[in-house]
């Protein structure tokens, strides 16, 4: 009896796929096609005009030197002045249980060339663990004895997370005597010279509120997860910060590695920890005050990629996250600004937020990962082949072209950018709805010199991880999906998606069984 109901519940499933078909799913498909490839025109769009401009910066030579006034700091010019015509320079450094990279921090500011009766080392440690806060405290006492101008400081709670311990920084006594303030993440090591060729900017061009550096990858080679990652993070600052400096005089603060005045820190507001983006909430709302921002891309400053996937996920949900929030919060506050321009406040709008933080991460994924693959189940409904090949192709060609040395590697960068997608995509509409996970915030993990001098051993078994902590379910039911789809179409497709849904299948199999981001190269 079961087996004569098979046939009859097939021909009803059957039956029912084709009434919903017709006047449901084909013109629901076909609407995302047309939203999806008009979000992806403007992508182009976008990439394009920043290729040029880029390339018309590199013919012109237009230097910020150039563009704004630049002299080098000088001793003796007035000897009644001597070090007092050097500005008062705070340098923050938060951390939070740095075990293995607080002694490369503090020994890099510490090492400033500066006068040092002019700067003030603030290390702001939220550490919970007793040994590392007493591994920091000792430090610090270290390069006291040397001479340094260095202050502990600490607070009975981490609420602010990043954002409350910079703002607690800010109110100790000592620092009214302060003009600027560089802020240096705890796996950042600025050279000694990174005072010397940024407060000159600040000093010589009153309308300038932040001089941001590119920051510089010591373990870029490590695995091939830090690869992609360096190609990504050179485009943003090869390209998005090169362009949003000389354009529009405005560009997200990355939240180290930069020189605030502190006046212009103040007048914006200080810093809030209304989003997990303390660093892009203080940026926008200086520039809506109308300061200005200059990026220094030949200044680089060392600092750390995450080596897992657990960290690099965590980060990017951070970073997708709280920029769709920020958005949500202040889209309002910047169309109704009347201090800056119409141009401007079109660029922060469109291009740095509605394009960079809210279609570039959805579009990705849902277009690439979830319509295409579907339009292979419904051939009823088409994507044009300018939609789904060429534009795609020459977005990523110009997304990687900032890292000459991994061109050969666009391929597995394309693929890795799509499964990451998928988190980002989720990231986004966590912000833009403000669900429960908003304000989530987990401090991305460092491994410092671990890898070279402690990995052979014991530090690798700790990243081998039990197996049921390597699935990742969502990477797999996207695999699963992506694969149906593949072989649907060397079945009954007449077209070669197949290529691309099979490629991207792998990809995202191999990243949710866990062998993406675990093992770490000795």
């Amino acid at each position: 009896m079961a087996a004569a109901l098979l046939p009859g519940t097939g021909m009803t499933l059957s039956g029912a796929w084709q009434q919903v078909r017709g006047p449901v799913i084909v013109p629901l498909l076909r609407a995302s096609v047309l939203f999806c490839v008009a979000m992806s025109a403007m992508l182009f769009a976008e990439k394009v005009y920043m290729a040029v401009v880029v390339l018309a910066l590199r013919l012109l030579g237009r230097r910020p030197e150039r563009q704004y006034r630049w002299e080098p700091m000088r001793d003796g010019d007035d000897p009644e002045l001597g070090s007092a015509a050097y500005p008062m320079v705070l340098v923050q450094i938060p951390m939070y249980n740095e075990r293995e990279v607080y002694r490369l921090s503090i020994g890099a500011a510490c090492g400033l060339s500066w006068p040092s009766d002019r700067i003030i080392v603030q290390v702001l440690d939220d550490s919970t663990d007793p040994v590392v806060k007493e591994l920091v405290q000792v430090e610090c006492q270290r390069w006291a004895r040397k001479g340094v101008n260095i202050k502990y400081e600490t607070r009975n709670n981490r609420c602010g997370y990043k954002a409350g311990a910079l703002k607690d920084g800010m109110k100790h006594g000592y620092v009214k005597d302060c003009d600027l303030v560089a802020i240096f993440d705890a796996d950042f090591q600025p050279e000694p010279d990174f005072l010397s060729r940024s407060v000159p900017f600040l000093v010589h061009n009153p309308d300038i509120a932040l001089v941001q550096a590119r920051w510089k990858f010591v373990n870029a080679d490590e695995c091939l997860m830090t690869r992609m990652q360096e190609m990504s993070l050179d485009y943003h600052f090869k390209v998005e910060q090169e362009v949003g400096s000389s354009t529009y005089a405005f560009f997200g603060f990355n939240g180290t590695a930069g020189v605030w005045r502190i006046s212009a820190l103040n007048e914006a507001g200080g810093w809030k920890d209304r989003t997990t983006v303390e660093d892009m909430d203080l940026a926008v709302r200086a520039s809506l005050k109308g300061w200005k921002f200059v990026y220094l891309g030949d200044l680089k400053v060392k600092n750390e990629l995450p080596s897992t996937l657990k960290a690099f996920r965590y980060q990017q949900h951070r970073w997708s996250c709280g920029p769709a929030n920020l958005f949500r919060k202040m889209v309002m506050e910047i169309v109704t600004n009347k201090k800056v321009t119409l141009w401007k406040k079109i660029h922060v709008v469109y291009n740095f937020f509605f394009l960079r933080k809210v279609v570039a991460h959805i579009v990705t994924f849902v277009f690439y990962c979830l319509v295409i693959p579907a339009t292979v189940l419904v051939p009823e409904v088409e994507v044009p082949k300018w939609g789904c090949i060429y534009i795609p192709a020459i977005i990523t060609l110009l997304s990687v072209i900032g890292t000459p040395r991994s061109i050969h590697l666009v391929i597995f960068w394309a693929l890795f950018e799509n499964v990451m997608s998928l988190h980002r995509a989720k990231a986004t509409f966590i912000g833009l709805l403000e669900a429960r996970t908003v304000n989530e915030w987990v401090v991305t993990e460092k491994l410092g010199d671990t890898v070279k001098t402690k990995m052979p051993s014991k530090a690798l078994k700790k990243l081998r991880m039990r197996i049921g902590e390597r699935l990742h379910l969502w990477e797999l039911g996207v695999a699963a999906y992506l694969f149906i789809c593949g072989c649907y179409n060397i079945s009954f497709g007449n077209n070669y998606y197949f290529i691309f849904l099979l490629m991207q299948s792998i990809a995202f199999f191999i990243v949710g069984v866990g062998y993406v981001g675990t093992f770490v190269r000795q």
